[in-house]
């Protein structure tokens, strides 16, 4: 079977030099669902002229009736891009800087994933995993607008634990020696990005040797011991997880008929993605809390205290979890948890709940919107601690994947925007 790093060198599509960061790129596709007229905002910024905003589709628009006529035309844009707007490319990495609103500076490298090293299936455990649990349900519409693209913009972020940092930061130190490829603000207050290219065939052996240590069983051992002699984690999703599922499913699709020698030849076998230190200063996690609408406070009580019986109100040792209802203000503590974090904890619960008795649940960003929300009458709101980022790649192995929505890399303005492009097709 052809062979190749989990994350390698890509053919990276660039615009050209005249059109701007802060028109050409645009936040991934989905943030601001609730906000249509962030997305109005953006289009102005755009003004007309060549943006990645012409090559996603908004997940805001995702219900609507024109949604077919949309993907079309994004289709008819990637094919016109291709032609007359990236003219430049960069044949290796992108070593990338941004620097948030808080002024942090966070650093990345652009290159491809390999999607035969990666899967989302249950139980899987490949050099390249999700961090979080992947809702099927959520791939479909996202296939409808891969499926017959001739481009990918990413907006996936992968994690590499490298506390000695050696796959990104020495990049870094020589960006002076490398060419800058471009540089500017992006649109509605998203900080200022820059990129270099990585080119020299020293500099990606030199990647290319620090993945590996980062991959080798020995690593692996070392740094997980509680999971030693287990399949070898390289790199795990930290933003973008549909994204990237989407682009796995269609290329599965794609290899239905082919014999290996064909399929492992697509374009699509790889994705286009941003590789961030999870030790990197400048990347938070920050919570995701969760509101109850629809539900009675003392049932969802009674009914916590029988899945979970040696639960108990206040703080105690255990999983501590915030609780608001109709004005009132409240911890409560599950002893010896099953699994390493307090989101498991409830969440595991909360699905069970809702599927018996009915209610709905969102995630909510922010402590005193949760408060708000989970005050009033026929609601509850949880507040959950923040995830220590050194619990990531711990927990992936203890439990498996997350449950879904378990943190925020940083605020939306501070998510990866879609600058550079490659071909599928």
């Amino acid at each position: 079977m052809n062979k190749t790093p989990c994350f390698s060198p890509a053919h990276i599509l660039l615009p050209s030099e005249q059109i701007p960061v802060g028109q050409w790129g645009c936040v991934a596709c989905d943030q601001f669902t609730s906000d249509r007229s962030y997305w109005e905002k953006a289009a102005q910024a755009a003004a007309g002229g060549p943006s990645t905003l012409d090559l996603i589709l908004p997940e805001v628009y995702l219900e609507e009736d024109d949604v077919d006529a949309r993907i079309s035309a994004i289709h008819a844009a990637m094919d016109d891009y291709t032609r007359n707007v990236l003219t430049r490319a960069v044949d290796g990495f992108i070593y990338v800087e941004r620097t948030e609103q808080s002024g942090r500076v966070r650093q990345g490298l652009v290159g491809r994933i390999d999607l035969e090293a990666y899967s989302y299936a249950e139980g899987a455990v490949p050099a390249i995993r999700p961090s979080e649990h992947t809702v099927e349900s959520r791939i479909p519409p996202r296939m409808a607008v891969r499926r017959g693209a001739r481009l990918e913009t990413p907006h996936i972020m992968m994690l590499a634990d490298d506390p000695g940092c050696t796959l990104i930061e020495p990049i870094g130190e020589k960006k002076e020696q490398l060419r800058k490829v471009y540089e500017g603000d992006l649109m509605l207050n998203g900080g200022h990005i820059a990129g270099w290219a990585v080119e020299d065939p020293a500099l990606l052996a030199q990647i290319n040797s620090a993945l590996n240590a980062l991959g080798s069983q020995e690593a692996f051992d070392a740094r997980y011991p509680q999971a030693k002699g287990g399949a070898p984690l390289t790199l795990a999703v930290g933003d973008g997880n549909h994204s990237l599922a989407t682009a796995k499913a269609c290329y599965e699709e794609q290899k239905k008929g082919k014999t290996p020698e064909e399929y492992l030849a697509l374009p699509s076998r790889y994705a286009l993605v941003e590789v961030v230190n999870n030790h990197d200063d400048a990347l938070q996690f920050e919570p995701i809390h969760r509101v109850l609408f629809g539900v009675d406070h003392e049932k969802f009580m009674e009914e916590f205290k029988k899945f979970y019986p040696n639960t108990h109100e206040g703080k105690g040792e255990g999983h501590v979890i915030e609780v608001c209802w109709n004005g009132h203000d409240d911890f409560i503590t599950v002893p010896d948890p099953k699994v390493q974090l307090a989101v498991g904890t409830l969440q595991a619960f909360i699905d069970e709940y809702l599927k018996q008795f009915g209610g709905e649940v969102d995630y909510i960003h922010g402590d005193e919107v949760t408060r708000e929300l989970g005050s009033k009458e026929g609601n509850m709101g949880f507040l959950l601690p923040a995830m220590g980022k050194e619990q990531l790649f711990k927990t992936v192995m203890a439990d498996g994947v997350l449950p879904r929505k378990t943190f925020s890399m940083g605020h939306a303005q501070d998510k990866r925007y879609y600058v550079e492009a490659r071909k599928i097709r």
